[in-house]
């Protein structure tokens, strides 16, 4: 299937307009598109007419330019004739907004659909979806615009059952600075699907992670998956719903999926390099580490330096749960750190794994510590714990410490409170990609992806 059409579009119909109710679905997508994006959006109502001026087609055949998107926001009866007008006219594909289908026991009129679309080889997202949200082409969630939280423009790729999930994980993305590529809400997956999109972002250079909310597969399409994702050159981060009774229970009735043996699913994951993300949490954290390390680390032993005792401990604690290895670091490079640092702190730090540096550190020593630790062969990546409001720590520190990491090649991931005082710090670190969390569990968590995601 060629899908540039659906994720690069220059043209689209929004089919399903309201002349009455400016608040339908449909009036919200049109409305955002032909204001607010470069996309030119013409809306479609069987009554014809004009809404706002503009005039109101009644069948996108009558369109007088090529379509390269439908959107259709009709009732489920009308949608099979609306495809097949959208086939004649030779539209690219569509974007299936409208419900009442699988999810509600018309199994029939959802095949109906996926046949007419097969047999002219028409792709659509859906249906009981949001559709798609590609920033600066277009955005076919029903959402007003006032009320969404966009992400800025990235290399993350998100594909969701769920458009509540998806939306609610670009607040995330948007919280954390995580840029997206491309966001779909895929609803009840009738033709596109998972694979599909895997296959779409494999070659898509403005990808570099791709990220699924899941909920089931049909029969025998889970392996497929994973065979795909575990062929695929970038890292794949897996949320997975249906993993109670309750839930296996809740995925049929939100979008007539099998959510399956979810332990078989998780464990085959884990073989296959997929990094498996537990909640919503991990999974921002695991697409902020990916997007800036896509390749992962080997063994997961990481060198933790710390401004405080504590915190190097919480990070000791939260790296066995998570199956990291806090290693001894060697004989030679305690000797030399010790030896670069400041004559005050020589003899009051503790440089064994994980290393405190105390609070009367200044960034010449966290500087010089993050270098000779990163030359360590036992060391894989480094986590560097900030304490910005340290009297010795500099505003450059996050840019200081990037450095360190570009010269010496090696996955620095930095904790620093996410607080508007410490935004210069964690600008010198993001804008010379190395991840930042908010707090010490996330930057462990950070580590943990780049370790599923190791190459297999």
């Amino acid at each position: 299937m060629n899908l540039k059409s659906l994720f690069r579009p220059s043209t689209m119909a929004v089919v399903g307009v309201s002349t009455s109710q400016d608040s339908h679905p449909a009036n919200v997508i049109y409305n955002k598109n032909h204001l607010r994006y470069p996309v030119k959006t013409f809306p479609v109502n069987p009554k014809g007419g004009s809404l706002n001026r503009e005039k109101l087609y009644s069948s996108v055949e009558d369109i007088p330019e090529d379509i390269d998107m439908a959107v259709i926001a009709v009732r489920a009866q009308f949608v099979p004739k609306v495809v097949e007008a959208c086939i004649k006219k030779g539209v690219g594909g569509a974007v299936i907004i409208s419900g009442g289908f699988s999810e509600s026991g018309n199994l029939q009129l959802q095949q109906q659909v996926v046949d007419i679309a097969k047999e002219a080889d028409f792709p659509f997202v859906g249906p009981n979806c949001l559709g798609i949200y590609a920033p600066d082409y277009v955005d076919t969630f029903f959402l007003p615009g006032e009320r969404m939280i966009h992400p800025d423009k990235g290399n993350i790729g998100f594909v969701s059952q769920s458009g509540g999930v998806l939306v609610d994980q670009m607040v995330k993305f948007a919280g954390q600075g995580i840029g997206i590529s491309l966001a779909v809400s895929i609803g009840n997956k009738a033709h596109i699907r998972e694979t599909d999109m895997l296959t779409w972002f494999e070659q898509d250079i403005e990808t570099k992670v791709i990220a699924f909310y899941i909920e089931g597969f049909e029969r025998r399409e889970g392996r497929e998956f994973i065979k795909k994702a575990e062929q695929c050159s970038k890292p794949v981060v897996v949320f997975k719903a249906g993993k109670s009774k309750k839930g296996i229970e809740a995925v049929s009735s939100h979008t007539a999926s099998l959510a399956g043996d979810y332990r078989v699913f998780s464990e085959i994951m884990k073989q296959h390099c997929v990094a498996e993300a537990d909640n919503e949490y991990e999974l921002t954290s695991f697409c902020e580490a990916l997007s800036c390390f896509p390749g992962g680390i080997n063994n997961g032993n990481v060198g933790i330096i710390s401004l405080s005792g504590g915190h190097g401990v919480v990070a000791a604690d939260a790296g066995e749960l998570y199956g990291l290895s806090i290693p001894q670091i060697e004989k030679q490079t305690m000797d030399t750190i010790k030896e670069k640092l400041s004559p005050g702190i020589k003899d009051i730090v503790s440089l064994v794994n994980p290393l405190d540096l105390t609070g009367s550190s200044v960034d010449s020593d966290i500087v010089a510590t993050a270098r000779h630790l990163a030359r360590d062969k036992n060391i894989d990546c480094i986590m560097a714990l900030l304490i910005p409001y340290s009297p010795g720590v500099s505003a450059d520190i996050g840019a200081k410490l990037s450095q360190v990491a570009r010269n010496e090649g090696k996955p620095m991931i930095a904790y620093v409170p996410n607080e508007d005082k410490y935004k210069i710090i964690i600008e010198g670190f993001e804008l010379n990609n190395i991840p930042v969390a908010s707090s010490v569990e996330g930057a462990v968590l950070m580590a943990k992806a780049l370790k599923r995601c190791r190459p297999c």
